[in-house]
């Protein structure tokens, strides 16, 4: 963990911060003295997160929310919520709430390409319009949103065809949110993780990691923490001339 404190008194909401790479997020982002609200579906895990965060600042006010981020009244309620409890609503928002639902295009149920594209794609959407529009209403000067793309959104993968591209569509409402919001102050940026251990990976056989590690040049998966790293530099002022921009953060998978 990192000792600096540029994200100090920001108040961050990261969704999907129950698990993974989301909950790696958090706990980077309170480690730089961020006030941080972890939300995710699952309420347990989103306390789970909560209770590691650390506290090394008085400020730090840390909160756990639900949300169902593809539902619109459900994001509207998060963001209404943490505007009552910090008076101010979130200045960086990370999105990492997504799923899975694997299988062939030929096999694919329609429900299940729906599914996916409702949390991965229109949650990302519903949670970047709801957060810029209460950064936009409470004059926001320094607005910063971290999407999680990946990197299949780039080159596609077999047997997702509905997660590519959901995440294909993550990149491009990223660099589109960038264009419309800059003129508020607010950066918009995409981060496009590849093979990382989290429970999603957790569930993909041994071998199929193997073969996966294999195509990777710096010879391994990567960790939630070194996704949570660029997220970092992405919400803070060090990017501060960066927006519209995706940051494959893959150990060199795919570099072509």
């Amino acid at each position: 963990m990192a000792a600096t404190t540029r994200l100090l008194s920001r108040l961050a909401l990261v969704t999907g911060g129950g698990s993974g790479i989301g909950r790696a997020v958090c706990q980077r982002f309170a480690s730089e003295g961020a006030l941080v609200v972890v939300a995710d579906r699952d309420e347990e895990a989103a306390n789970e997160t909560l209770r590691s965060l650390s506290r090394d600042h008085k400020v730090q006010e840390h909160m756990a929310a639900v949300v169902d981020v593809s539902s619109k009244q459900s994001v509207e309620n998060l963001v209404a919520i943490i505007q009552r409890r910090y008076f101010q609503p979130a200045s960086v928002c990370v999105t990492t709430a997504g799923i899975t639902h694997d299988d062939f295009l030929l096999r694919m149920e329609e429900e299940h390409f729906d599914k996916v594209v409702q949390v991965n794609l229109k949650g990302t959407f519903l949670v970047t319009q709801a957060v810029a529009a209460a950064m936009v209403a409470s004059g926001v000067s320094k607005g910063s949103i971290v999407t999680v793309g990946s990197i299949v959104g780039k080159v596609g993968n077999i047997g997702q065809v509905n997660y590519s591209a959901s995440k294909a569509g993550v990149q491009a409402l990223t660099r589109t949110a960038a264009k419309e919001l800059s003129r508020y102050g607010i950066r918009c940026n995409c981060v496009m993780p590849g093979f990382i251990s989290t429970p999603m990976t957790d569930k993909v056989p041994e071998k199929v990691i193997s073969k996966m590690t294999s195509l990777v040049p710096l010879g391994r998966m990567g960790e939630p923490a070194e996704v949570a790293d660029v997220c970092s530099f992405l919400a803070s002022d060090d990017s501060r001339y960066i927006t519209g921009a995706s940051v494959e953060v893959t150990g060199g998978l795919f570099i072509g």
